[in-house]
């Protein structure tokens, strides 16, 4: 089971480091409006609940396929959360 502990971590990490980010981002420009920046943050929290519940599911037949789709969705969604961050300048 270190495979799903790793996956896990990956989920962490990536969408922890895009928040961070975010965070430098606005630390960097105090006279910007931040409302598009939180929703970043916010989108952030909600991708992480969503893919550690579907690695947490019990009730899944083919699981190598199953966490094989949530790593392929981690990518997209932090592909698109980092554009959404550079297109904030």
């Amino acid at each position: 089971m270190a495979n799903i502990r790793n996956l896990k971590k990956d989920i962490n990490f990536v969408l922890g480091d895009i928040i961070e980010a975010v965070y430098v981002w606005e630390y960097a420009n105090t006279d910007k409006d931040t409302k598009k920046s939180e929703a970043i943050i916010d989108e952030a929290i909600e991708t992480f609940d969503g893919l550690i519940a579907r690695v947490n599911d019990k009730s899944v037949e083919n699981k190598k396929a199953h966490f094989k789709a949530i790593n392929s969705d981690l990518e997209t969604k932090g592909l698109a959360l980092i554009e959404k961050l550079n297109k904030l300048n």
